[in-house]
């Protein structure tokens, strides 16, 4: 890796993240951990964030920001807020979104915010233009789940849903069709969105979530898509040069909620955290591996 690169930040909210080269590690308090893995209130979610900024480098001073499990997918937000204000970006300025996901994350949620709404969050940000979630091969956004999506920002063109293999006709009953790119394959995929990424170059943050790529990539705690590590390379050096901040999550760990809401949550979305896999061990090996190759493509494109 280059000895220039800005280190990267663990936010430690599982302990799945394994060891990165000069990494900045930034614990989050058990107490927190169980609060808002999932999801949680607003205020909490506010609270945990207030408490990470505490501790956390400067954000000129770090690069990627890694944050285990897929759990917490929602503190992508906060951390998108911190990179707004960092860089001073406005709704005449403002930052593009582009999230890699097996899921829309644009979900209703009414007890607050969790890691399949937070989207929804950050497309209402007045200081953000647009923001593309591609990867999804879930059937969440299919027509059975369709009354569970947020269709305002895709109605005002501030979302675009990037797919592979799903049925999204009943879109255009809604008029939503221009929000929703589907293709045949994950190459095809990524060669438009590196297309339309290149083309109009600007200031961009990325995440990614692990779920988007295929099992034998990287083994999560979700229901998995099938991108590979190569595509999400190509996407980083289609920024390259307008990499404003970015984030990854997705790793595969090991979770017995004590709250019963949480444990049916997580049930009814095919989850079953608390089980501890004989496979895990070499499934954290595989995930670390990746990590470095993404550290590496996200550096490249700072």
């Amino acid at each position: 890796m280059n000895a220039c690169a800005r280190p990267p930040v663990v936010l430690d909210t599982d302990g799945a993240v394994g060891p990165l080269p000069g990494e900045r590690r930034v614990v989050l308090p058990p107490s927190w951990r169980e609060a808002v893995r999932f999801g949680c209130g607003l205020a909490r979610l506010r609270g945990c964030a207030a408490g990470l900024q505490a501790h956390m480098p400067p954000f000129a001073e770090h690069g990627t920001v890694f944050m285990g499990s897929g759990d917490f997918h929602h503190l992508s937000w906060p951390l998108i807020e911190r990179c707004i204000a960092a860089r001073g970006h406005t709704a005449d300025k403002p930052l593009r979104v582009v999230v890699l996901d097996n899921h829309p994350d644009n979900m209703r949620f009414p007890w607050g915010v969790h890691c399949g709404s937070w989207v929804r969050r950050v497309a209402m940000l007045p200081q953000v233009a647009h923001v593309h979630v591609a990867g999804i091969t879930s059937g969440d956004i299919g027509a059975g789940h369709a009354w569970e999506h947020h269709l305002g920002a895709l109605r005002a063109g501030r979302l675009t849903y990037w797919s592979v293999g799903v049925d999204t006709r009943w879109a255009g009953w809604f008029g939503l069709g221009r929000a929703f790119r589907n293709f045949e394959d994950g190459d095809a995929l990524v060669r438009a969105l590196c297309d339309t990424l290149a083309a109009a170059p600007h200031a961009t943050y990325l995440s990614i979530d692990k779920d988007a790529f295929a099992p034998d990539v990287a083994h999560t705690n979700w229901d998995q898509g099938v991108l590979r590590a190569e595509h999400a390379e190509a996407v980083a050096a289609a920024l390259r040069g307008n990499l404003a901040g970015s984030d990854v999550t997705g790793e595969v760990s090991v979770w017995r909620y004590r709250t019963a809401w949480k444990r049916w949550l997580s049930a009814a979305d095919g989850q079953d955290t608390g089980r501890s896999d004989a496979e895990l061990p070499a499934w954290q090996a595989q995930q670390a591996a990746l990590n470095l190759r993404l550290l590496r493509a996200l550096d490249g494109a700072s």
